[in-house]
């Protein structure tokens, strides 16, 4: 999913992450709703409203399954991202309720680093996801922007996904679609796990397009790659492929094509990392690569561990928590540096990186 914001990170080694960031251009019109869907969202044009409760005022993300919108819920007074899915025509029904139950195991995961489902809502034939809405950047854009990342903001980074994953896996939901696009950076520097089992559902009905019906290619496990059901190792896999990324500015097994991808993590080693990454945190990606998911940690909570979250203490962030969630969520000890926002003069969207869905390296995000 490509966000439609621009923005600069500054990573110096040892110094402060900031965050420049800037919607591009104006609020999307209906009009763009109205060529996706037609007559059902011609009667949205009086405030782009949903559910006679949830206003729409700009697009702020697009992507092959659905769009993001900032949202006012006019009930609680409130903003809110709304996730408005598409599906095709011919399973609507179908596509609904499978939308319908995966939107009810991701509410039920109630965790720092996993985004918040409010609300889940059909109007007409329009199927939509209410979130908290994020102020901050999603990873894929980090890296697109600044390509290597520091070692302990990557440290940080994996472990509280890990931590997001470690209850989701423990609830029995597995996300399927872990990607650096669906991790989300707050601001302050906490991580938000978002989109879980949305891939689930595309796929349940065969919405998906070619290359996506296994989920997203350059993340996709040796096994999924190969027809297996994606388990809580699959999704550990995926998270250390983001590692690697994260690591090296590179998407390791990307080969040009969603088959010669997949492909590539069924019979390629991943390419070796750097000396100057810290032994530790070599080990934890490779121990995350390995091709047989029964090599993998045991669970994602161990991940945690191995990145040296054994504490029960929170450190680093001030996040507001009840004092009750201290002793379920731990933080790395040296996190995120906090983000300092700096609204710049609106940026121009490139040509070359349009933020509307159907553009080919959708299958490859």
């Amino acid at each position: 999913m490509e966000v439609a914001t621009a923005g600069h990170w500054g990573l110096p080694r040892g110094g402060s992450l900031r965050v420049r960031r800037t919607i591009s251009g104006g609020a999307s019109s209906c009009h763009d709703l109205e060529e996706k869907w037609g007559t059902t969202v011609q009667r949205l044009v009086g405030g782009l409203r949903l559910g006679d409760r949830y206003v729409l005022e700009e697009r702020i993300a697009s992507g092959g399954m659905a769009d993001v919108w900032r949202g006012l819920d006019e009930v609680l007074q409130r903003q809110v991202a709304v996730k408005i899915m598409r599906a095709d025509p011919d399973n609507e029904e179908i596509f609904a309720k499978r939308f319908r139950d995966e939107a009810q195991h991701s509410a039920a995961l109630l965790h720092p680093n996993i985004t918040t489902v409010f609300d889940y809502g059909e109007d007409d034939h329009l199927s939509y996801l209410v979130m908290e809405l994020i102020e901050g950047l999603p990873l894929s854009a980090v890296i697109r922007d600044q390509g290597v990342l520091d070692a302990e903001n990557v440290r940080s980074i994996l472990a509280q996904a890990a931590l997001a994953l470690g209850l989701a896996h423990e609830a029995g939901v597995v996300h399927r679609d872990v990607k650096p696009a669906n991790i989300l950076l707050r601001e302050d520097g906490v991580v938000k796990l978002t989109d879980f089992g949305i891939a689930r559902a595309m796929d349940s009905i065969g919405h998906t397009r070619v290359g996506e019906m296994l989920g997203t290619p350059n993340y996709i496990s040796p096994e999924q790659a190969m027809g297996a059901t994606a388990t809580g190792a699959s999704d550990l896999y995926a998270l250390g492929v983001v590692a690697h990324e994260m690591l090296t500015g590179i998407r390791p097994f990307d080969r040009g094509t969603p088959i010669a991808t997949a492909m590539s993590h069924v019979n390629e080693p991943p390419p070796p990392l750097a000396e100057e990454v810290p032994a530790e945190l070599r080990a934890v990606v490779a121990t995350l690569l390995e091709k047989d998911p029964e090599k993998r940690p045991a669970n994602a909570r161990t991940v945690a561990v191995m990145l040296g979250m054994a504490g029960t203490e929170l450190s680093g962030l001030d996040l507001g928590l009840a004092s009750g969630v201290a002793s379920d969520y731990v933080l790395p000890t040296t996190p995120v540096t906090p983000m300092n926002l700096r609204k710049p003069a609106p940026l121009a969207t490139p040509a070359d990186t349009p933020t509307v869905a159907g553009r080919p390296e959708d299958l490859l995000d």
